[in-house]
């Protein structure tokens, strides 16, 4: 079932719940990008294949908003959006331990290794790196062990969140694979809450804001200041 929050003849928006992949991938789970499709399928009795436009994507790991085109001219125009920096997307997240700056813009050069899906700090001269960049702020701290983020997130680079926040000792919640302990049962600690875009055909700027599950860890430390910034 998708969890739709808005739609009309152009744009899908819907909250990508945590550990669904956004399209296909080798695991053959079901995705993102096939329960759109079904789901307007189904909702409008469409006969043979419905156009999905996938024009962003989230990791598997994390959750919240994405957004999909009903049109192939919506989704050039989103992605162009993308290209020219004009679609925002913002990020929470709780990383373990308190960043010595309270905000920051972290500038990296990444190289992913697909053959076991982990990316890496390299040097700006490593062939095949590509540049990455955030800004974050500490919005809240818990006992001095744990602090909520606010992610602006400039370039849409593969774990990147993850690999940048392990890159000065601050891993996120959850994440073993940059760094973090295992905690039982609790998912990463990393939910795209803020989608920002101009409609492709109207022009009129379009905000979304879904909070990440705030009786899930470590998110309820944080319930007060996570509401007042997904208001």
């Amino acid at each position: 079932m998708v969890d739709v929050i808005y739609e009309d003849n152009h744009l899908l928006v819907c909250i990508k719940p945590q550990n669904i992949p956004t399209q296909k991938d080798i695991t053959n789970d079901l995705d993102m990008l096939t329960m759109a499709k079904n789901y307007l399928k189904d909702k409008y009795q469409k006969p043979g294949n419905v156009f999905v436009g996938l024009v962003h994507r989230l990791d598997r790991p994390t959750g919240g908003v994405i957004v999909f085109a009903k049109t192939s001219k919506c989704a050039k125009r989103l992605s162009e959006q993308i290209k020219n920096k004009e679609f925002k997307k913002n990020y929470l997240c709780v990383v373990n331990g308190v960043p010595k700056n309270t905000a920051m813009t972290l500038e990296n050069y990444l190289k992913k290794d697909d053959v076991h899906n982990k990316v890496s700090i390299v040097s700006k001269y490593t062939k095949d790196s590509k540049k990455a960049e955030l800004q974050y702020e500490v919005l809240d701290t818990y006992k001095n062990n744990l602090a909520l983020l606010n992610v602006n997130l400039l370039t849409g680079r593969s774990h990147q969140i993850r690999v940048q926040m392990s890159g000065i000792k601050n891993p996120l919640f959850g994440d073993i694979k940059y760094g973090a302990k295992n905690i039982p049962n609790a998912n990463l600690a990393l939910w795209a809450y803020k989608l920002s875009f101009l409609h492709p055909i109207t022009n009129n700027k379009m905000t979304f804001t879904v909070c990440p599950p705030l009786d899930n860890l470590p998110w309820k430390y944080f319930e007060k200041s996570i509401k007042n910034i997904c208001k």
